[in-house]
Order: C-alpha cells, then structure tokens, then sequence
C-alpha cells in the first residue's frame, strides 16, 4: 500500500480545522482516538482489513431517515492541494458512476469528518461533496451487488475515484479483494426517508462529541496555506482524516 500522504501535509490538514472548544467537562467516548495533531495520530503505517475480519453478510444495512446536517464536514466549500471542493446544498438527484476504495483498520475508531468516530464493522462511507450525512446506494457494476450505506466522512481525494466505503462495505460489494471496484453511486432523497431519530450515533457517543474534533491551531499557525481551507467562514468547519489523502488500499 503506497501512501500518498507525508507527515507535513498530515499535520497541515489536521492543524485546518481548528474550532471552538465545547463545553466543559466534554470529552470523548473510549471509541474515538483523540491523539494530538501532528504526532504519530494511527497506530499503523499502512492501512489493512481487521486483524480479525468479522462476517457481514448479515449485517444489516442502514435504514435511510432525515437527518439533520452534521454540526462538522458542511462548509460551502473547501480547498485541498489546491484544489477546491463544493458541498452539494442537498443531496437529492445526485448519481454518479465511477471508481470506489476502502479504508479500515488503521482508521478505526478516529473521528470522521462529520466528527463521528469512523466504524470499520458498519457501512459507511467518505465523499467529497454530499452533505454529511447522506444515505446512498451503492452498486458494484461488475457484479449487481448493492447495498445502502450512510456517507459520514469526506474523501477520496484521488480524482479516479468517487467514493471511499469502510471495510464492510468493501466486502458487502465484493471489491475488498481488489482493492478497488466499479460503482454506481445514488443518494437516496429526502422523499425516500421516513422520519426517524436526528441522528443515528448513540447517544453517550454524541454527547461526547458536541465537543469539536482535536485542534493544533498554534502549533500549526504556519500550515494554514491554501492546500486546506476548512472554510469556517462558509457556514461550517471541516475535519480531514490524513488518509482522505492517501492510496488506502493499493
């Protein structure tokens, strides 16, 4: 697995997100890794599936409901190498075909961009543009399999792929041997969702993280270049995992 990432840009994005602290006494669940920006924030140097896979077949898929936008993950727009990024104002109508990969075990348990921990086990999902979060099917083209999936993170940033699922989702789809598979990605409407809960995270797990995701505002001041621009001043604050950044699974 070749990693496209080096430290100073890792440090870079991680420091872009700095935001306000939460309230007091706020800390977060055992599940997610709060190491500090800019050291040694995954355990592991290159991605891998769990050390002990678990069978998903019957697993099931996540049920599609409203939900409002997530506090983290949603300027209007944000830059990365350079490159500008816009989040879709709502996801309804939106269908895309193209390439997909996964990330797993070396992410596991690290805050996405929505400011969730990231869940291997579950199908979820990392998209450039869709609102976080968005219910999407997902269909593998070579082989008819599909399955629903809950977008919560924001990636790749690879140009020849549109979507990143969790391991789960990988293997679900059939593409966690290949590494990479032919998709058609489809966001399921607001229309399509019935009422349910405003959001799907437990509720110890989301108390813990109305604080924002880990900030190295000083100790980065001079990473703040136009590589990443978390656009806070767009409406919203943008939380990058390093590996948005890198080959996770080739």
């Amino acid at each position: 697995m070749k990693r496209l990432a080096c430290a100073v840009i890792t440090s870079a994005f991680l420091g872009a997100c700095a935001t306000a602290p939460g309230p007091a006494g706020d800390s977060a669940p055992p599940a997610v890794n709060n190491d500090a920006p800019g050291s040694d924030r995954y355990s592991l140097q290159q991605d891998t599936a769990p050390e002990e896979p678990r069978d998903v077949s019957r697993l099931p898929e996540p049920v599609p409901k409203k939900e409002p936008r997530s506090r983290y993950g949603n300027p209007q727009s944000y830059s990365v190498w350079g490159k500008t990024y816009q989040v879709l104002p709502q996801a309804d109508g939106y269908v895309a075909e193209g390439k997909a990969s996964w990330y797993g075990q070396k992410f596991h348990g690290h805050r996405t961009s929505s400011g969730e921990p990231f869940d291997m086990y579950q199908f979820t999902a990392a998209h450039r543009s869709l609102p976080l979060p968005t219910y999407a099917r997902v269909t593998n083209l070579d082989n008819g399999k599909s399955l629903v999936v809950r977008v919560n993170d924001r990636g790749p940033f690879h140009e020849d792929r549109i979507i990143d699922l969790s391991w789960a989702a990988a293997v679900r789809l059939g593409i966690e041997q290949s590494g990479t598979g032919r998709v058609r990605v489809e966001a399921i409407s607001s229309q399509q969702q019935p009422d349910g809960p405003s959001s799907t995270v437990p509720t110890a797990v989301r108390a813990a993280l109305d604080s924002p995701p880990p900030s190295a505002a000083n100790d980065n001041a001079s990473a703040k270049t136009d590589t990443a621009d978390n656009g806070a001043s767009k409406g919203g604050s943008l939380f990058l995992q390093a590996g948005a950044f890198s080959d996770r699974t080739s």
